[in-house]
């Protein structure tokens, strides 16, 4: 009897702190602020990453640009569900001044991200597709410089004034990110 009452103790603090956790991080839509401490709503921090073609990429190179920044990992279920999202996100609004940018989070860098990327097809609107926008190799570095990241996937929404208009922690919501990236393209 004690350890059920311990277990069900447990289950509930969890949700507790999920529930808060969840609360923290999100965006006030009406007011357009992050009721999170992290500064979501401040300038985007920028950085510098090296690509898969051995280059370096910056986020102040597409000033003036929306910009969703998506951390993920090529091991992450969740991950590699939104790629054809942002996929067609890419496709449907890069000509309207958006672009996604993936930051592979994987320990191993290049040596998985580079074949994963290299191999891999997505479902797209009946075709199979490769990944159409750029891949950075992320590090501990840029991601203490978002926040830190609870988890994989993690999104940040850039307006073109480099503002973060937006935190998705988790799988992003189709309806939901493409109504913000239209808001404010």
């Amino acid at each position: 009897m004690k350890k059920t009452a311990v277990i069900l103790l447990t289950v509930a603090a969890l949700l507790v702190a999920v529930f808060l956790a969840d609360r923290a991080t999100r965006l006030d839509s009406k007011a357009g602020k992050s009721s999170a401490s992290d500064g979501s709503s401040g300038p985007a921090p920028d950085f510098s990453l090296r690509t898969l073609e051995d280059s370096n990429a910056t986020l102040s190179q597409y000033k003036g640009k929306v910009v969703l920044i998506n951390f993920w990992a090529t091991w992450c279920d969740p991950c590699r569900e939104e790629i054809p999202w942002l996929i067609e996100f890419q496709e449907k609004y890069g000509p309207r001044g958006f672009v996604v940018l993936g930051i592979a989070m994987d320990d191993e860098g290049k040596s998985v991200v580079a074949p994963y990327i290299a191999k891999e097809r997505f479902s797209v609107a009946g075709k199979s597709v490769p990944i159409n926008y750029p891949i950075l190799l992320g590090n501990e570095d840029t991601a203490q410089k978002y926040g830190g990241l609870i988890g994989f996937p993690t999104s940040f929404l850039i307006g073109r004034d480099g503002r973060i208009s937006k935190r998705i922690i988790g799988q992003l919501h189709y309806e939901d990110i493409d109504q913000s990236i239209q808001s404010i393209l």
